[in-house]
């Protein structure tokens, strides 16, 4: 049916599309959540300097 190095190639295609995969998933979830926070973080320090100035 297969030969090697067919099976090989259908394996490392399997694997560049599992990585592929993961890798979308972890962008989408992982990444917004780290910049929202970033975001965050950055408005809190800004409008703490701010009540620092004004008193």
């Amino acid at each position: 049916m297969f030969d090697f190095d067919q099976y090989l190639g259908f394996l490392a295609f399997l694997t560049i599309v599992t990585i592929g995969f993961w890798l979308m998933i972890f962008l989408v979830s992982i990444l917004p959540y780290w910049i929202g926070g970033a975001l965050l973080e950055r408005w809190k320090l800004s409008r703490e300097a701010k009540r620092k100035e004004k008193n």
